[in-house]
C-alpha cells in the first residue's frame, strides 16, 4: 500500500478542533498580515489566503464581524464583500490566468463549513484538467506553488490598484 504524506493536515486537524477562538477573528486583529496571509484589508471585510488551498490562488472575502448567517450580517457588509469578490476574481484572473473562476459559501457545520460560526467567501481558480486522476482517485491535491509565492503574487497584485473597493 502506498502512502502519502501530509503532515500540514495534523496542524489543521488539531488545531481547528483546540483553539477554542474564532481563526478568523484571530487573524483579523492580530496584525500579522503577512503571517497571516492577509491580501487586502477593506473597511468591512478583508482578503486572505486559504492556509489549506484546494488549488493555488484559493483565497477567502471575511468579515471583520464575527456573524454565522448572511441573514445577520449588516446590508453594508455583504455589499463591500462582494465587490471584494469581484476584485479577487480579477486578481487571480491577471495572476494565474484561471479557465474560470469557483465562489462558494457553506453556511453551518452541516453543510461543509469547516469555521460554522463565521461566514466567508471562497474564491477559487480553476483550469480545464485540473481535477486530474491524483484528486479524482487518491483524494489528494498536488499544489504547483508553494503558499509564500502565491502570497506574494497575489500580495502585489491586490496593492496594485486599479478596480479597488471604495475607501
Amino acid at each position: 500500500m502506498d502512502r502519502l504524506w501530509s503532515p500540514w493536515r495534523y496542524q489543521y486537524v488539531t488545531h481547528a478542533a483546540g483553539s477554542g477562538g474564532c481563526i478568523f477573528c484571530e487573524k483579523a486583529a492580530a496584525g500579522r498580515d503577512r503571517e497571516n496571509l492577509v491580501l487586502y484589508r477593506g473597511r468591512l471585510n478583508y482578503v486572505l489566503l486559504n492556509l489549506y488551498p484546494y488549488t493555488n490562488g484559493h483565497l477567502m472575502v471575511v468579515p471583520y464581524q464575527h456573524v454565522a448567517t448572511l441573514t445577520e450580517t449588516p446590508e453594508e457588509t455583504l455589499t463591500e464583500m462582494m465587490q471584494l469578490t469581484r476584485i479577487a476574481e480579477m486578481r487571480l484572473r491577471e495572476v494565474y490566468r484561471p479557465h474560470g473562476v469557483n465562489l462558494g459559501m457553506n453556511l453551518g457545520e452541516c453543510a461543509g463549513a469547516g469555521v460554522a460560526g463565521h461566514i466567508h467567501m471562497h474564491v477559487l481558480p480553476r483550469w480545464i484538467g485540473d481535477a486530474n486522476f491524483m484528486t479524482t482517485i487518491s483524494e489528494t491535491r498536488v499544489l504547483p506553488e508553494d503558499i509564500a509565492t502565491t502570497y506574494e503574487r497575489l500580495y502585489a497584485a491586490f496593492q496594485r490598484g486599479s478596480g479597488s473597493p471604495p475607501a
